[in-house]
């Protein structure tokens, strides 16, 4: 390591100070094989004589101004090829004839003869030998140099034990430059660690400017989400890239390598502080009981399943039709168990689709699940909205079908995963998602469905929340993609918000909610505050390294384009149809009270909407949804595509012919 540090000292040195030091070598030299030249001739190690100073001079006055005549003083050592060596060979050879008809032919008193032949061939062996060996140690060391020089520079925020282990991981690769550490210890600013050194975070900018500093990794996987928030937001007025080591908890090991470095985790670029589930209701439906998930392959279906397997349940079956979404989950989930001491659950992957009520009967006779949640729903709103019978027969029918499985094989607990769209609903999506309430609603006030004999009547609950960051239809993972692309972000509102949560975080509170639940609850989430999408877009941006262009910032490299909110979308969501959540024992779930039918009355009016939508007669589907679940289209839909579509297939004049002057096209 010393070595190492001398050879990058020397090709630090400017250019004249190399020469100055490559002459002094030389002359060295020079004297050096005179001394051994006369050992030689001795046979025996000679002590110095005066008289051999002729022969230094001689040697140094001749081959220092030769060596420079033939360019040997010009060429770069490191690079020294066979061209640097024909060089040598031509200085060496009439260094050695002018050397020789001095000190042999001639003769000098006090130096031997011989020393005129033997010098010379000593004299090349030195300087040929120093010359490859400069060659060898200097120039591999100085081409990974330039080579360091060219790669992203990069600052561990933590000198600590992670930071030091991913500074060393940094260094053996060939990806990135470790310019050094910041921390926010003051006493350790200014010392090196691991022969890097520690700075101070104002001295950032600097950093940036001279070091050529492109990204910021934080390694301090113990710190915690209010501190991470603090430090991330500090971060983002600099053009750097941020990415994070994932917590303690996260790591395989106690080791910290490359791969576990990774971009912000969304609640640190949402800057959220996630509430502790309670341990008592995570596991009250689920630990040591049979669980079945519909929808197990899908972004919420497959986190609950990861959830679900952390309680610890006797047997957890995996519901869903598309075969691919679940054998990705069903590996996942065994790959996560082999990993585990212990006995393991039972993982069963079952293909089936919601709406097939022999299918989905069958499996529910086979296995007698304490606990079913209820997932399966088609949600992209676009899609549903171009098509909105594929989307009512599955969100609407889909859940009756399972619901009435419930009810009829003595299933303890069925809870509906709804949304916040279903709230004063201008989608389709958002419409089926209601009636889909008001379906469970009716069979928790008494649907008469017979359950097994002794049995307890099924306890049947909802729970409604917002936008999930990093499910399938989440803007994070769009806007990370568009970001890596160079832009330009695709934005349908400037002032577009949206309820936030994670996706972990979400259906943690789905398994606790369902655990509080008597019968016929809508639980809603705490979402927090909501967030304006354009303020995320900047924020995940500028923690990519770089800006938005706009006005204030023409030079900036992404562009933030609106493209006209989409067929059904709201500028804002709501959680709540009325105004009186009430509290529950969880500091984030509440309990809200909604309006709903008894099942007689919904009976027939599913029966209607199934015959309307067999019938093709969407104005009479829009009348429905519009009496039952509140459905609104926006204004922003007027004389939107999906509208002229529909308007030409079915020959009506607005959207679903609805009465209202207000949303036609």
């Amino acid at each position: 390591m010393k070595s190492n540090t001398v050879f990058r000292w020397f090709l630090a040195l400017p250019r004249p100070a190399k020469r100055v030091l490559a002459v002094l070598h030389d002359g060295f030299f020079c004297g050096f094989t005179v001394w051994l030249a006369v050992c030689l001739r001795l046979e025996h190690w000679a002590a110095w004589s005066p008289s051999y100073t002729p022969a230094v001079v001689g040697a140094v006055g001749l081959a220092l101004p030769l060596f420079a005549y033939f360019g040997l003083y010009r060429a770069v050592f490191r690079y020294a090829g066979w061209h640097a060596m024909l060089s040598l060979i031509r200085a060496i050879a009439v260094y050695s004839l002018v050397y020789m008809v001095i000190f042999t032919v001639i003769g000098v008193p006090g130096v031997p003869r011989s020393v005129g032949i033997v010098q010379p061939l000593l004299m090349f062996l030195m300087v040929g030998i120093s010359r490859v060996g400069v060659r060898f140690f200097l120039g591999d060391l100085y081409r990974r140099m330039l080579g360091n020089a060219s790669l992203p520079g990069v600052l561990i925020y933590g000198a600590g034990s992670a930071g030091r282990q991913l500074a060393s991981a940094l260094r053996n690769g060939r990806e990135q430059r470790v310019v050094g550490f910041i921390d926010d210890d003051a006493r350790l600013h200014g010392h090196t660690v691991d022969g890097l050194r520690v700075h101070g975070v104002d001295q950032l900018s600097a950093l940036i400017a001279k070091q050529h500093v492109g990204h910021v990794l934080l390694a301090m996987p113990s710190l915690g989400r209010k501190e991470r928030n603090a430090i991330v937001q500090g971060m983002r007025p600099y053009p750097v890239h941020v990415r994070t080591l994932p917590g303690v908890s996260e790591l395989a090991s106690g080791k910290v390598s490359l791969k576990d470095v990774q971009e912000l985790d969304i609640a640190d670029i949402l800057g959220r502080e996630p509430v502790l589930p309670n341990g008592i209701l995570l596991n009250r439906n689920v630990r040591g009981k049979v669980v079945l998930v519909t929808g197990a392959g899908g972004s919420i279906g497959s986190e609950l399943c990861r959830q679900v397997l952390k309680c610890a349940p006797a047997c957890l079956l995996l519901v869903e039709m598309n075969e691919f979404s679940l054998y990705q989950i069903h590996r996942e989930l065994e790959d996560a168990l082999a990993a585990q001491d212990g006995p393991s659950p039972e993982l069963v992957p079952l293909l089936g689709s919601a709406q097939n009520e022999v299918r989905i009967g069958a499996i529910m006779a086979a296995w007698h699940p304490h606990t079913v949640y209820h997932a399966a729903a088609y949600k992209h709103v676009p899609l549903v909205e171009y098509n909105p019978g594929e989307g009512l027969r599955n969100n609407v029918w889909g859940t009756l079908v399972c619901a009435r499985a419930a009810a009829r094989h003595g299933v303890q607990s069925f809870v509906l995963i709804s949304t916040d769209k279903a709230v004063r609903p201008t989608n389709i999506m958002g419409s089926s998602k209601r009636m889909a309430e008001l379906v469970v609603q009716a069979f928790a006030a008494g649907a008469p469905v017979a359950g097994p004999a002794g049995a307890a009547a099924t306890c049947f609950s909802i729970v409604r929340f917002g936008n999930v960051l990093g499910s399938s239809g989440s803007v994070v993972p769009l806007f990370r993609q568009q970001i890596a692309k160079g832009g330009p972000i695709t934005l349908t509102h400037a002032e577009v918000t949206r309820y936030f949560m994670t996706i972990p975080e979400a259906a943690e509170l789905v398994v606790q909610a369902g655990a509080m639940a008597s019968g016929g609850e809508v639980f809603v989430l705490d979402m927090g505050e909501s967030v304006r999408i354009m303020d995320l877009a900047y924020r995940m941006v500028e923690l990519s390294g770089m800006r938005v262009r706009d006005a204030s910032c023409p030079e900036g490299e992404i562009e933030i384009k609106i493209t006209g909110l989409r067929p059904g979308e709201k500028l804002y969501e709501e959680l709540l149809i009325g105004n009186n959540p009430q509290p529950t024992t969880h500091p984030r779930v509440m309990k809200a009270s909604e309006a709903s039918l008894p099942w007689p009355a919904l009976e027939g009016e599913l029966a209607a909407l199934d015959a309307a939508l067999a019938a093709g007669d969407m104005a009479t589907v829009g009348n429905m949804l519009h009496r039952l679940a509140g459905y609104t289209p926006s204004g922003e839909e007027k004389g939107s595509l999906l509208a002229e579509r529909m308007a030409r297939t079915e020959g009506e004049d607005s959207v679903f012919g609805l009465a209202d002057d207000s949303v036609r096209a």
